[in-house]
């Protein structure tokens, strides 16, 4: 089980792309940074959804899209903390 953080959107460069050749079912995705921004298109909602998905809530925060993300799980830092414990290992794109 590891856990795939996400920091720059698909615009700015491919790791999130390259980590969906990757993924395992099992495996969950933490977006982070401008890497949120993508949920912001139907294209990568939709590439996402079979996969369990968090998102920084500071980082959601910090760019007005509370209301936007709202359907998404978001986590603070303790909790991104937790996940890295609770995952056998992180890969950080």
């Amino acid at each position: 089980m590891i856990l795939h953080h996400i920091q720059c959107s698909p615009t700015q460069s491919s790791a999130l792309k390259t980590c969906l050749r990757y993924i395992a079912p099992s495996d969950s995705i933490l977006l982070s940074g401008n890497a949120v921004n993508c949920l912001l298109t139907r294209v990568w909602q939709q590439q996402l959804q079979p996969y369990r998905l968090m998102l920084l809530h500071d980082d959601v925060v910090a760019r007005g899209l509370q209301d936007r993300l709202s359907a998404y799980k978001q986590i603070g830092y303790s909790d991104f903390v937790e996940q890295t414990l609770t995952h056998k290992k992180v890969i950080s794109w």
